[in-house]
Order: C-alpha cells, then structure tokens, then sequence
C-alpha cells in the first residue's frame, strides 16, 4: 500500500512539474515566435501600402469575442476619435517598442486572452484613444507567461521612452509615472484623463496626450494591477 501510495505521489509531482514546464516555458515560446512573426508581418506590410489606406487584416487575426484582460476592464465610456477607420477586434495594427528593456511587441485591438493576450500581444482597450491622437491610449499584457511583454516594466523610471509604431508615424511617450498597486476593478486609470478611482491622488488633472500600460502584481498573480503612464513626446513619420 505505501509502494503505491508513492507511486502515485511521484506521478502527480511528475504532472505537476510538466505543467509548470507548459506555462513557464513552452507557452512563452510560442507566443513569443508567434509575435515576432507578427511585428515582421506587419512591418513587411507596411512598405507595401499607400500611406493612409485601411488597414488589412493580420495574418493571425482570429475573431475572438473580448474576455477579462490582465488590466482593469473597459474604459469610462469615452467614444473613439474621428479619422481613419479603426482596427478590427484581435487584429494586430501597431508595434510596441520599449528600449530600454529590450520588448518588441505587436499591438492589436482589444484586451481578448485568447485572441490577444495570450498569443504575447499586447491588447489596446476599446473606446481609448490611439497611438498619437488626444486622450489615452491604454494598453494591457501579460506579465508571466505567454510571451510576457510586460514583464519588466515595473523597471521602468520617469524619463524612459515606450514607442508606438503605426503604419504611418512613430509616437514616441515618455514615461511619468507608475502606480505600483491598484485593485483590477479601478477603470479610472485608463480614463480620457488617467486617474485612479482607488488612490485618487495617483494621476492626472488635465486633458492631453497620454500613454497608459497595466498589468498583473505581484508576479505570479493577478490579485492587483501595476499601471506605468507616459506622455507624448514626439510624433515623426515613419
């Protein structure tokens, strides 16, 4: 009885360890080779179109319907910009930069973790602003696993530049400053105007160009959110 009793302990630490093995490694490099192919897709797709034409769907777009993201859930309501028709929901259309730490990483619409996140996306919240244009442009991903684009951001000081490239420009945002915690639920922070409804003095006052990143703390969980908010800095075109 004892013999089998440790055969069995032994079979479930070996299962134990296997899905560790999964989530840990094997699910970071998929979805990191997978969006390593998408930045490339979508930069080679550049320099084959017009300057101003609609955006074409990704290669790896998918159509899945949005689910909770690793971010606070969607925006206070504010209704996207005119001007150029905007992406499709899961569908890649920008690339995220992050020198400093060394992230390239694509951009597609919607926070879906199937369709976005877990394919080592990052996710922008619908219904904020886009790269450039006034108000926040508020962006979501993984912390561990699953490509974990925003793994070191809480490395990230004051001064640190993030760049948005679009088919059109590079918007280039300065980094301003970061909450460190905050409950999933506080939607202040990817508001028009960034302002956290749980820590009312983290924020902003007023109008203007604003970049907003959020994402699981501690590591390991997704009991709170980090937040990093960055201004615009520059536009060039691309």
């Amino acid at each position: 009885m004892l013999w089998v009793a440790a055969e069995a302990a032994v079979t479930f630490g070996a299962v134990v360890l296997l899905l560790v093995v999964h989530q840990l490694w094997w699910s970071n490099r998929q979805a990191g080779q997978g969006a390593e192919r998408q930045v490339q897709a979508l930069e080679r797709r550049w320099e084959g179109e017009a300057p101003g034409t609609d955006p074409a769907p990704a290669p790896e777009e998918t159509g899945q319907e949005p689910a909770a993201g690793p971010g606070p859930g969607p925006a206070d309501g504010t209704r996207p910009e005119s001007g150029p028709a905007l992406p499709r929901r899961d569908q890649a259309y920008a690339v995220l930069r992050i020198p400093s730490l060394g992230v390239v990483a694509p951009v597609a619409e919607g926070v879906a973790k199937r369709g976005v996140l877990d394919k080592g996306y990052v996710g922008h919240y619908p219904r904020t602003a886009q790269p450039g244009r006034p108000g926040n442009f508020a962006v979501a991903g993984h912390r561990n696993t699953h490509g974990e684009p925003f793994r070191r951001i809480d490395r990230l000081r004051p001064g640190d530049t993030v760049e948005i490239e679009t088919r059109d420009a590079v918007h280039v945002y300065a980094v301003d400053k970061v909450l460190t915690k905050t409950l999933p639920g506080d939607t202040g922070v990817i508001g028009s105007v960034p302002r956290s409804a749980v820590h009312p003095a983290a924020g902003y006052g007023a109008a203007g160009h604003y970049l907003t990143m959020t994402t699981c703390t501690p590591e390991f969980s997704s009991k709170y959110r980090l937040v990093v908010w960055g201004r615009l800095a520059s536009t060039r075109p691309r």
